[in-house]
């Protein structure tokens, strides 16, 4: 656990959350600032700052969170339309908060342009 990581704080339970999914190894909650009706944060409990800090023993962590992915959003019935996972990288690719993580977002059209 980092320290100064608000993702591992909410990990630990030392932050509330909105918990829609908690395992050994992930835990998912509710965005605090949803960009779509279904709108879930899936994180490791493990801290990994970053897609390029993956080591090859995070390979079934990392297949794990996507299978979690694939399972709330059947839960969420935002499967069958469609849904869009998301990782940002770094500053210029969006990570705000270096705790590797995925963004869950469906129940609204995704496509762009919109319309």
């Amino acid at each position: 656990m980092a320290e100064d990581c608000i993702f591992c704080k909410i990990a630990s339970k030392e932050i509330p959350s909105d918990i829609v999914y908690e395992d050994d190894t992930v835990i998912a909650f509710k965005d605090i600032n949803p960009q779509a009706p279904t709108h879930f944060v899936l994180i490791p409990k493990k801290h990994i700052a970053t897609v390029l800090s993956l080591t090859h023993e995070d390979q079934e962590l990392i297949g794990h969170m996507f299978l979690v992915a694939a399972s709330l959003a059947r839960e969420q019935q935002i499967a069958q339309d469609g849904f869009r996972v998301v990782t940002n990288c770094n500053k210029d690719g969006g990570q705000t908060v270096f705790h590797l993580h995925m963004h869950l977002l469906g129940g609204r059209s995704l496509t762009w342009p919109p319309g």
